[in-house]
């Protein structure tokens, strides 16, 4: 298949383009467009709204809503208007929204309804036929995302338009219409609805209650073409047999390691497709993509010159760009060190590859040797009649902890006793016995985050 114009030569990484790397504000650049935002209720032309949301101006707003429509349209309307834009996920617990008008100087909260409203702060309800497109005095806005994986208190990043949209090239063809399974107040969806936008394309939003096999119906009847979400939602997706209804010209994965697993099944099922690995964090923003169908990325990215500048210390992936976030917001861990940022995931050299481990906090300790549990799940994950794995650790009296693995098989894999063999011969040949799991049982399936990656604490 020809290399796919829309995409980054593969093996390189993205580089932004001045026309797209700081665009006045969202508004301006999508005034004019036929770009489209397709619910599950309905769709909205963007092109059609103009009036504007009154008493915002240099304010810090709160968006907090019940639908991925509304935060979209909101925050089309507060950027260039308030100097501040804290975007809620829909998991945010009710006992944490205090401390989060606190530390972010909130001064009002945005939402559908006053349902939403928060104590300590005025309610502003969001006019779904009122999104600002018109021209008017405009402020550089700070956006502010939640970051995932966290417990207790939830951590704020900053963020700049410009930032979020260094690694976004405008596309070269017509008639493309994104899809995510991430939700856009993450910043992972946040990036594929910016994409959409910015290209005057369209985007399909999934619903809170909408299972896989609706949305990917939904998908199908939208006419997807470039769909995005972490190999957990890729996983799943595969499973359902809905996924007949989709034919991506593009697949996009990020947010959680891409074993060869997980590309190989892509390839095999969508095989006129580009597929795309990607690295990004809310902290580091976007790293790069790799599009050769390998999983890990070509040695030669550490130490280039480029948008984005990597590096290794203490086996740890560092990264340096104008993409990253300026700061924790409302106090935290010094962010940055000389612009560098710790990304705190474990990766490896081997030949003229480089290979993500896992992540630094995540290691099991077994009799005082370490082990990654994303190595002996990518060796589990390419065994056929396996669809997906978790390994983690239980305590042990003797060693401190022993190896446990959860698998989800395939359903034409129905004999489990002979794939648990096999399963433990391939670890057992391709692992040091101290990796191989003392323990694995089949499931049904395994439980993600609100931000799709595999659940470590399930």
């Amino acid at each position: 298949m020809p290399p796919d114009p829309r995409l980054p030569e593969s093996g390189l990484p993205e580089m932004a383009r001045p026309e797209t790397l700081r665009p006045e504000s969202l508004k301006a650049a999508i005034a004019g467009s036929e770009a489209m935002l397709y619910a599950r209720g309905g769709q909205v032309c963007l092109s059609s709204r103009g009036r504007a949301l009154p008493g915002l101006a240099g304010a810090s707003v709160l968006l907090r809503t019940h639908s991925q429509l509304a935060a979209a349209l909101g925050l089309i309307a507060l950027d260039g208007v308030a100097r501040r834009i804290v975007i809620a996920p829909p998991d945010v617990k009710a006992g944490h929204l205090a401390s989060v008008i606190a530390r972010a100087d909130v001064e009002a909260v945005m939402g559908e309804d006053e349902s939403l409203a928060i104590e300590g702060a005025r309610f502003v309800p969001l006019d779904l036929s009122a999104v600002a497109l018109a021209e008017g005095p405009q402020v550089v806005t700070e956006w502010v995302l939640f970051t995932s994986g966290t417990t207790g208190e939830p951590k704020m990043v900053a963020h700049t338009l410009a930032g979020l949209t260094g690694a976004i090239q405008p596309a070269a063809a017509a008639d493309i219409t994104w899809g995510t399974f991430y939700d856009i107040r993450r910043y992972g969806g946040l990036q594929i609805l910016l994409r959409a936008l910015l290209g005057h394309a369209s985007l399909v939003l999934s619903d809170a209650d909408e299972d896989v096999a609706g949305f990917l119906a939904r998908l199908g009847r939208c006419g997807v073409t470039h769909l995005t979400g972490t190999p957990s939602h890729w996983r799943r997706a595969l499973m359902s047999p809905a996924n007949a209804a989709i034919a991506p010209h593009y697949v996009r994965l990020s947010g959680e390691i891409a074993d060869q697993a997980i590309l190989d099944s892509l390839k095999a099922r969508f095989p006129d497709a580009a597929i795309g690995h990607a690295y990004a964090s809310t902290e580091a923003g976007v790293g790069f993509e790799v599009t050769d169908g390998l999983e890990g990325f070509p040695a030669s990215f550490i130490g280039r010159p480029g948008a984005v500048e990597m590096k290794v210390e203490d086996g740890r992936l560092h990264l340096r760009s104008a993409r990253t976030a300026s700061a924790y917001v409302g106090g935290g861990p010094d962010l940055r060190n000389d612009g560098w940022v710790d990304t705190g995931d474990v990766i490896e050299q081997r030949g003229g590859r480089f290979h993500f481990m896992g992540r630094a906090g995540g290691i099991i300790n077994v009799g005082g040797l370490k082990i990654n549990p994303e190595e002996v799940e990518a060796v589990i994950n390419r065994q056929p009649g396996v669809r997906a794995s978790r390994v983690s650790g239980r305590k042990s009296p003797i060693t401190g902890a022993i190896v446990v693995a959860e698998v989800v098989l395939t359903e034409a894999a129905n004999d489990n006793a002979t794939f648990k063999e096999a399963i433990l011969a391939a670890c057992r040949e391709n692992l040091p016995a101290f990796k191989v799991p003392a323990m694995l049982r089949f499931v049904p399936s395994l439980a993600l985050t609100a931000a799709g990656k595999l659940s470590r604490n399930a």
